[in-house]
Order: C-alpha cells, then structure tokens, then sequence
C-alpha cells in the first residue's frame, strides 16, 4: 500500500502567511500572555492582507511584526502590507463566559510506534528533507543560491521510501543540473542514505527561479496537515495557526497527541488515534474516544487520567509562552523538546 506525504518549505506561500500570523501571536503572548486571539493572513502579487480580532491589553505596530516577520523568510521583494486586526464589537445580549470552550472544534492526536518520532514513517521523512533544504538555505553560504519557496513530496511503498520530489527555487544563475547534483549529495543521500531503487525528482518541470507571492497565493490555515499528520488520518479541518492556546483546536491538538504517545508507550497498541470533540461554552468536552489500529476502544484507559478542558491544557503545558512562530519549521509534532511530546 502506497503512502504520499507534502511538506513545505518555510518560503512556500502558504507558509509564510502562518509565519506572520503565529509572529502576531507570540507579540501578543510576549506582552499579554492572556491575549485571545483570531488571525488570518492572505498575500498574493505584491500584496499582504492580514485581519482578524484580538482581545488584549497589549498595544503595538502590528504592521512592524509583519513586516519584521516576513524579512526573516528570505524574500528581497517589498509587497504592500494591509493590516486590520481590531477588538470584537460586543454583541447585545450576549453573556461573556470566563470558562468554557471558545468555539467548537473537532480534533485528532495520532501516535505509532513506527519511528522513533512516533510518527508515520512518511511525515517523518517528508519533515527531515524540507527542514534539511531550509537548513542549508540558512546556514551554510554554498547554497546562497538557494530561494525560499519550494516543497517536497514523499511517496511510501509497505513503510519504505519509493519516490521523492523536491521542487525547489533557486537563483537563475543555477542550471538545472548544479541544483539537482547539489540537492542529491547534500540532502537526499544524508537524510535518506541509499536511495538504490527511489525515484527521484528534483525541479521535475524546468527552472523554478520566481516564487513566492510574485507565483502564488497565499493562505494562513492551509498547511494545517503538513504540519500534523500529513493527510494520512482524519482531521478536523481546524487551522491552529494565529490563534491564541486557550482555543480548543489548539491546546486540543496537543493534548490528543500528547495521551496518544503514552498509550502507545505503555504497551496499549502500535497505533493509537484519540478524537477530541469541543462544544462552545462547554466546560469539558463534549467527546473524547482513544481508539487502537484494530478498532479496539480504550477510551476507559484515559477518562480519569487526563484533564482536557482547555484551561487545563494551557495549563500543563505552559501554552501561554510567545514559541509559535518557532514550530513552523519542524510542524507542531514530533519535535522531543516540545511539551506535549514529552513522554
């Protein structure tokens, strides 16, 4: 059975509108760490759009972020920056809950014993070959030719690697030729050590020299399976980018892979897949099931175990700290330093 996994680079349009949406985020922490927080983030053609509502005591420039943000991707270009980020108009007759849900949300955590990162073997791969490209784009001057956008594409065959595409920008100066003899020796054969029998495409369609949001669209939220589980389980469809911790689709998300690692940890199964179901106002959720590769329930191994009201979660793994804006680069699992891997 064939698996195909994408991850973007940190240039990809899509990407960089997470970046300075999660920048906004991580200001609002650094300076109100009770900030709630709604934001969404569109660019395209020479043009950045970023709105969306905030509850706060800070006060800043929060153009400055943006535009702070977006130097650090790679890009020389200066689009033009529109940003509306503004406080909720209250809503008569609406009573103002300190507790409870903020909105309703349908999440999932995933854990398998597979790879050491207890992640399917194709998100971990597609993972190491994009963080491997941007890498080398930021550390070592011999790839200067390299341009922030891109993405790379794994296709898995009963758990091995049996395709690999990587289409990446580039200066015009690199023909395709350097890029691709480049790209094999200092990204495919380290990561993937042999790649005897793997298909291999790198710049499949020609030169690939303008990128960005001079080529594409771009949308904050879109990469939301990247950056889990690849595509390869159910989702929600929740983004978790631009919104503050106490949301549910957020503090959810990482609580649910958080009580999937350590069922799979104790034993339980190979593959544990908890789904996390959130109500607005509701204090706890409204369902929470913890299911195994066979279909066996277990939820009776964690009902008393683990606290998923929001607050809670906020709580436990300190979700308050400006650190989001950091997670785009490796995904929000799989990386052991992160609180809700911690086994």
């Amino acid at each position: 059975m064939k698996k195909a996994v994408e991850a973007p680079l940190l240039g990809h349009p899509d990407k960089v509108c997470d970046l300075l949406v999660e920048s906004i985020v991580d200001e609002y922490l650094r300076r109100d760490p009770f900030s709630k927080l709604d934001i969404q983030a569109l660019g395209t053609h020479g043009m950045v759009m970023v709105g969306g509502v905030v509850e706060s005591q800070a006060d800043f420039a929060v153009i400055d972020v943006v535009r702070d943000a977006y130097r650090t991707v790679g890009y020389d270009d200066s689009p033009e920056f529109f940003v509306n980020v503004e406080k909720p108009r209250p809503e008569p007759g609406r009573i103002a809950k300190s507790e409870g849900a903020q909105g309703t949300a349908i999440l999932y955590g995933y854990a398998t014993n597979k790879t050491r990162e207890m992640l399917p073997p194709a998100v971990v791969y597609a993972h190491a070959l994009a963080s491997r490209i941007d890498d080398l784009r930021f550390s070592d001057p011999l790839f200067s030719w390299l341009r922030p956008d891109g993405k790379v594409q794994v296709v898995l065959a009963d758990d091995r690697v049996c395709a690999v595409t990587m289409i990446v920008s580039h200066r015009p100066e690199m023909d395709a030729h350097q890029v691709q003899s480049l790209l094999f020796a200092n990204v495919l054969e380290p990561v993937l050590g042999s790649t005897e029998g793997i298909q291999l495409f790198i710049n499949p369609s020609g030169a690939f020299t303008t990128g960005g949001f001079s080529m594409n669209a771009g949308v904050s939220g879109r990469k939301v399976l990247s950056d889990l589980y690849g595509g390869l389980l159910p989702h929600g469809g929740v983004s978790l980018t631009g919104k503050d911790p106490l949301k549910p689709a957020r503090a959810g998300t990482y609580m649910a892979r958080y009580v999937a690692k350590q069922l799979v940890r104790e034993g339980v199964s190979d593959q544990v897949l908890v789904q996390v179901v959130y109500t607005a106002g509701l204090v706890t959720p409204a369902y929470v099931q913890a299911t195994t590769s066979d279909g066996k329930d277990v939820t009776a191994l964690i009902a008393d175990r683990y606290d998923f009201r929001p607050e809670a979660i906020v709580e436990r793994f300190h979700l308050r700290r400006p650190v989001y804006a950091g997670l785009l680069r490796s995904g929000c699992v799989g990386v052991p330093t992160l609180p809700w891997e911690a086994l």
